[in-house]
């Protein structure tokens, strides 16, 4: 257990490396590496709770990101176009990231619809029998 002067520490801590991300991703705002990047518009994503912003956010821009695969363990690539769509047009919530690559979301997909399916006929089936 922590006393409260180590919790204050840690609690500063966390806000200087923050405000040190937050610097460098506005330096990187002046200069931005073009590729693989996309333009940030804040005013078209969903509301969000909380007082910070994301990195993104703070940048002006999306920037390609590395993920692994929760399902097959494949390492992927979250494109900053396919950022920008999700946050901006489909109006996801900006703290989520890519967790499945395409063919496991398919597969994922797939596997709800069938689970849906077969729920809403055993409903039907049940419904249709005479009491």
């Amino acid at each position: 257990m922590k006393s409260g002067k180590q919790r204050r520490a840690d609690i500063k801590n966390h806000r200087r490396a923050r405000a040190l991300e937050i610097s460098r991703a506005r330096e990187r705002r002046r200069r931005p590496d073009i590729s693989g990047t996309a333009p940030c518009n804040p005013q078209a994503l969903a509301p969000k709770p909380g007082w910070s912003d994301p990195l993104f956010v703070v940048c002006g821009y999306y920037r390609d990101t590395l993920f692994k695969c929760r399902d097959c363990g494949k390492s992927e690539v979250w494109t900053a176009t396919q950022q920008k769509w999700w946050y901006e047009v489909a109006k996801g919530d900006v703290w989520t990231t890519a967790r499945r690559c395409r063919s496991c979301r398919r597969a994922e997909r797939e596997r709800k619809a069938e689970a849906r399916r077969i729920h809403l006929e055993g409903i039907a089936r049940k419904k249709a029998v005479p009491r």
